[in-house]
């Protein structure tokens, strides 16, 4: 069994531990994906409206606190510690659905608050996490590394959604949400395990903007920023758009929606194990440039299905399943690079302004969606969608990003 067992999981205890951590609040994040939405309209008959507001209540905070939070954690510079405030909270705050809802006073307000500074917290767990991530592996098993938490993310997409069904349907969508509580908890608990050295925080250059300035510096993460914001504006306008699309003009039933969805899963899944020996073929920055390529091109057969309904279905499960392989090549590749060029005492800042841009664009992505869909029709909006995602590998092409071969130095 221990050959099975990949070498940096055998031999690294503190990233073991992250990485058994971060696999089970992953799953219970899948759960909760399907049972907050399914609370809120089985127990409390939630509307459209009321469902758009809960979707960005959660949103909000990335565009109000990746900034500030980045520049607190550089300044405390306890970047475990802040992950596991921010884990201990969200477990809090998730359970208190289902206690509202045992004792009769589950409200709207109560999913808005707990969206809302879930949300927070999960801005403040995410740009301490690069920081930390860091500091848990050698430099040269960065990609490895990244390899592992991706692959376990892409496997929780295939798993998580199935379990969350049906505890949602044994439990009841409230009760479900205890599953994601427990999840956190679990998360907290290896953290607490970790015995990480972390670097000495300067006395000086905390300013909130100074993560936004090294990131405009960059050659290399300004176009990874620009290229990334990009493909999720268009990726959101697409996301927005795919379910109903999906269903009303391709005709394709619910059961075999979830089964093309879970193509993209195992997708990801394959294009994790694959990520780490194409970037040491072709190089770390070719490899993020074809995944600016590969993830949103196969996508393109969303809007150009058509005839038998086996052709469509065909079309789906290869767009999804390229597009889960693509995804792996960028992400992996993007936090292999972001951890080796951000110098440690200013990686959680850089996080949070990165944060802000992209994930700033995805509401703007789901509002631009939704505008076009009324007014110019589905089909046309999702190609414009698909094609214009592939537009992020334009920032890439007269940049530094296609000819880095090997993990870059940390630049001041």
């Amino acid at each position: 069994m221990r050959r099975w067992i990949p070498p940096l999981l055998r031999e690294n205890a503190n990233f073991r531990r992250f990485f058994v951590g971060q696999s089970v609040s992953l799953f219970g994040d899948q759960i909760t994906l399907i049972a907050l939405p399914l609370t809120a309209v089985l127990a409390l008959h939630a509307g459209a409206a009321q469902m758009g507001y809960l979707t960005t209540a959660a949103l909000v905070p990335n565009l109000l606190f990746s900034m500030h939070a980045g520049a607190w954690v550089d300044r405390i510079g306890r970047r475990r510690e802040a992950m596991l405030l921010a884990d201990a909270g969200r477990a809090l705050l998730i359970a208190s659905i289902p206690v509202a809802y045992v004792l009769g006073h589950l409200t709207f307000a109560q999913l808005y608050v707990v969206g809302f500074l879930s949300g927070a917290l999960s801005v403040l767990f995410y740009v301490a996490y690069g920081a930390l991530f860091s500091f848990l592996v050698p430099r040269e098993e960065y990609v490895s590394a990244s390899s592992l938490l991706n692959g376990s993310r892409a496997f929780s997409y295939v798993g998580g959604p199935s379990i969350g069904g049906v505890l949602v349907q044994l439990l009841r969508g409230p009760y479900a949400l205890v599953a994601d509580a427990l999840s956190f908890l679990v998360s907290a608990f290896t953290l607490q395990r970790m015995d990480v050295e972390e670097p000495a925080v300067p006395e000086e250059g905390h300013g909130i903007l100074s993560g936004a300035r090294w990131l405009a510096r960059s050659p290399i993460m300004r176009v990874e920023l620009a290229s990334a914001a990009t493909v999720n504006f268009f990726n959101f306008v697409f996301f927005a758009l795919f379910v109903l699309f999906a269903t009303r003009e391709l005709h394709v039933r619910p059961a075999t929606l979830g089964a093309v969805l879970g193509a993209g899963a195992v997708g990801g899944v394959i294009g994790s194990v694959v990520t780490g020996r194409i970037s040491r073929r072709i190089g770390l920055g070719a490899a993020y440039t074809l995944g600016c390529v590969l993830f949103p091109a196969p996508l393109v057969l969303v809007p150009a299905a058509r005839g038998p309904h086996w052709l469509v279905l065909l079309c789906l499960f290869a767009a999804e399943f390229g597009s889960g392989v693509g995804v792996m090549l960028l992400d992996i590749n993007a936090a292999a690079i972001s951890a080796s060029l951000v110098p440690a005492t200013l990686r959680a800042r850089v996080s949070g302004a990165f944060m802000v841009v992209n994930y700033g664009v995805r509401p703007l992505g789901t509002i631009t969606g939704g505008i076009l869909g009324a007014t110019i029709g589905l089909r046309p909006t999702l190609w414009i969608a698909t094609v214009g995602a592939l537009a992020g590998v334009l920032w890439l092409l007269p940049s530094p990003m296609p000819r880095l071969r090997d993990i870059p130095d940390p630049v001041d």
